[in-house]
């Protein structure tokens, strides 16, 4: 095993160049632009190599690297990837400063920076510069977020190893600042910003609040991602941008000709989303590795990532439809599945799986989920009955690539909707899995609760596939639209659907264009129109058509991916041309920069540093990773600021981390249940709860309560129900979004009974329990 110094490593120890980090973030509407500083200084005797390691936003689009050294500001090129690293050694050996940024081969969430031949006592700052999408969430807050954590890969035996190398620190002690800043503006109204760090106060703009900006606190500790929610009023209102080409570019090209994005929220007919499905095979996939053992979030006590999920699994399990068939699976080195098969939903069948998720620990060892992944869809399907695929994980796997195209290559056959968890889940797989699955992608972070997201999904799980989707466009004679983005493959009620093309041809002022989305619904031709002006808007620079070069660059690498021989050469050489083009990084390319008026040749090798980044307060000892190094991090203050080196301590991929860390891991809190989710543990799988005394003390009363007030002539199991029913509208209002598919599946249970006296049940539980519910509110 390869051996490096890493923990708690003093700056006297080994100086570390970088000294701070800011970034500016100017969001408009849904799209955020992020500009970087970094600013490096070498505090050594010799001339040395800086090496920095970093996350950034699967779906970004990286579009500036410049740096500056005294008065000298060099601007870097994208060029094919092995010229830009000859020219990058090159350089370094003639004495030249020269400064790389590229993409992972693994991973496009991870990128590596290199700063090369800083003379002793000097500066160099550098400005790196990205565009991204924001995220729809289940609230309707748009998302962003800046990684500030990157978590050990786990790297399946007998896989190689990437390139880059990864020393981190506990982020007390990484020894560089970071100040952060975002400034919002939409043609909606700014409702709030809330973030999972300490913010200032959110500063308005303008009088009707559609700008506003907001700072981060100081003494930010590098011990989490900087997470931004973004709350617009009416947020939910399909929208048009058009974006003038570059002036400079030449006319027909994707950066010449103009730019269109399209943000689609598609309204499905109300009487078909009014009747949820009951059929379906609903296939759970949680990882059982070691880090799910860390917790939720910044607060010990907040538990654990496993026993929410495993709170999360009750949750699902009590909403899914009588009707169904379901099966889980956990995996870690190995896996584990319940059943041999998927099977009938039924309460001998719930039972049977609730008992074995109550005892599902984060034990399973690495992260290895490819072959679950393989078994699941070794598996017939069940006819009638579409494949859900549920995937969790904390997203740390070096194979992203691989796992997402074995989810591509049976998409045909399922949707695939996933789950990262925690700070450094892996936004590449998490996405991918999601985007190649059909399905949709959620992540939760901080001290957010699983248990809504997964219900919303469960809910888009449950809405009918939408099949035979298609895009018309009503444009004016002499205009053209090429569509840049990939197929429309899923479309959800609710849900975002984004659309980039390229429009070629001359239109007169005030001209419009129209689009339509067709698709068939449960059988039912459907469609959704959009009209937009062609007037290009002003002051997004060149926004849009970086976006949408950068949605053609991934379409084309997983093109690649699957290509040979001269094809695979033809689509590589599209994908360079693109990226040379517009000026946006890709698996084949790399940022260059080379100051030609530095330097005399260097003798004797360059001192490399690399800079540390922060890593989750406890992370696991693992035995393999991407970054071909070993990585150790120990909670702060543990071991007082000593100096500390890993030695080769060595791991069975099958063992719990936790026994070889060389020291002891404070046990994780008991958490006491949540009233909310022992009410829902005691439902049947049809839908009713029955009058026990699990029951009472669940509601805080006692058995003789419950027995005294139950209406003449009504059966325990309505009064039990109706109970639980004015209890969650009640007292739990806030969770409605937890319990909503349970509670359906309860008043279809009561309606089924044709149960008499309903009024006087509603009426004595609102009595009982302190509650003023109406009867029509719990839809019967």
């Amino acid at each position: 095993m390869e051996r490096c110094c890493c923990g708690l490593i003093t700056p006297e120890k080994q100086a570390v160049p970088l000294q701070s980090v800011d970034v500016q973030v100017d969001v408009k509407d849904h799209v955020a632009t992020v500009v970087s500083t970094l600013l490096y200084k070498n505090k050594e005797e010799k001339p040395i190599e800086a090496v920095f390691v970093f996350p950034m936003p699967s779906e970004a689009a990286v579009c500036h690297f410049s740096a500056k050294v005294g008065e000298t500001l060099i601007v870097a090129e994208v060029k094919e990837k092995k010229q830009a690293r000859e020219e990058y050694d090159d350089a370094l050996s003639s004495g030249q400063q020269a400064f790389l940024l590229e993409e992972s081969d693994q991973s496009p969430d991870i990128f590596s920076m290199s700063v090369g031949s800083l003379s002793p006592g000097e500066s160099a700052s550098i400005r790196l510069e990205y565009v991204t999408e924001l995220d729809v969430q289940a609230d309707e807050a748009l998302r962003f977020c800046l990684p500030a954590v990157l978590n050990p890969r786990y790297q399946p035996a007998g896989t190689e190893s990437s390139s880059v190398k990864l020393t981190s620190l506990p982020s007390s002690l990484v020894p560089y600042d970071l100040t952060f800043s975002a400034r919002v503006e939409s043609p909606r109204s700014v409702s709030s910003i809330e973030s999972s760090c300490t913010m200032d106060p959110v500063e308005y703009l303008n009088q009707d609040q559609t700008k506003a900006s907001v700072k981060l606190a100081a003494g930010h500790k590098f011990d989490r991602d900087v997470e931004l929610l973004i709350y617009y009023k009416d947020s939910h209102q399909p929208s048009a941008v058009v974006e003038a080409g570059q002036a400079s570019a030449k006319p027909g090209s994707i950066m010449g000709d103009p730019a269109l994005m399209l943000s689609l929220y598609p309204e499905f007919p109300k009487d078909i989303m009014s009747s949820v499905s009951s059929s379906g095979e609903f296939v759970f996939l949680l990882d059982r590795s070691g880090s799910m053992d860390c917790s939720m979030g910044h607060r010990r006590e907040s538990g654990s990532r496993i026993a929410s999920a495993r709170d999360t699994l009750l949750l699902l399990l009590k909403s899914l439809p009588m009707g169904c068939y379901f099966n889980i699976y956990s995996f870690g080195s190995t896996f584990e599945q319940i059943f041999l098969e998927s099977v009938e939903y039924s309460q001998k069948t719930m039972e049977e799986a609730l008992k074995k998720v109550e005892k599902m620990e984060a034990n399973l060892g690495g992260t290895e989920i490819l072959a679950p992944l393989k078994r699941i869809y070794s598996q017939g399907c069940i006819p009638n009955q579409p494949r859900q695929l549920f995937v969790f994980t904390d997203g740390e796997v070096e194979n992203t690539k691989e796992v997402i195209n074995l989810v591509k290559s049976n998409a045909g056959s399922h949707r695939c909707f996933s789950f990262g968890i925690g700070e450094g889940a892996s936004s590449a797989l998490i996405k991918g899995l999601a985007k190649e699955g059909g399905g949709h992608a959620q992540f939760i972070t901080g001290n957010d609760r699983m248990q809504p997201k997964v219900i919303q999904s469960l809910r888009f799980a449950m809405q009918p596939a939408v099949v035979d989707i298609s895009v018309k466009w009503d444009l004016p004679k002499g205009v053209s639209a090429s569509v840049l983005s990939p197929p429309l493959t899923s479309i959800f009620q609710g849900q975002r659907s984004l659309l980039y093309a390229q429009l070629t041809g001359q239109s007169k002022e005030g001209a419009e264009g129209c689009v339509t989305v067709k698709y068939s619904l449960a059988g039912r031709p459907t469609e959704n129109k959009l009209n937009f002006s062609l007037k290009p808007a002003e002051d997004t620079g060149l926004t849009v058509h970086r976006l949408a070069a950068r949605s053609l660059i991934r379409s084309l690498e997983q093109e690649q991916e699957g290509a040979r021989g001269q094809k695979d050469d033809a689509v590589k050489k599209k994908i360079i041309d693109l990226s040379v083009q517009s000026g946006v990084s890709s698996s084949f390319t790399a940022f260059i920069a080379v100051n030609k008026t530095s330097g005399e040749a260097i003798q004797g090798p360059l001192l490399r540093r690399d800079v540390p980044l922060p890593m989750s307060r406890v992370m696991f000892l693992k035995k393999k990773f991407s970054m071909g190094v070993m990585v150790c991090s120990v909670p702060p203050g543990t071991f007082d600021g000593a100096l500390n080196t890993c030695d080769d301590v060595e791991m069975n991929e099958d063992e719990s981390s936790e026994d070889d860390l060389g020291f002891d891991l404070p046990p994780s809190p008991k958490v006491q249940r949540d009233p909310l989710l022992q009410v829902v543990s005691l439902q049947k799988a049809s839908g009713c709860w029955e009058l026990e005394p699990a029951l009472a003390q669940a509601l805080s009363k006692t058995s003789q309560d419950l027995e005294s007030k139950l209406p003449a002539m009504v059966k325990k199991e309505v009064w039990a129900t109706i109970l639980a029913l004015v209890w969650l509208h009640g007292l739990k209002a806030d969770a409605k979004d937890e319990w909503e598919l349970l509670v359906m599946k309860a008043v279809t249970w009561l309606r089924s009974q044709n149960a008499q006296g309903l009024s006087e049940c509603v009426e004595a539980a609102n009595a009982l329990l302190g509650c003023t519910v109406q009867k029509d509110a719990l839809g019967l």
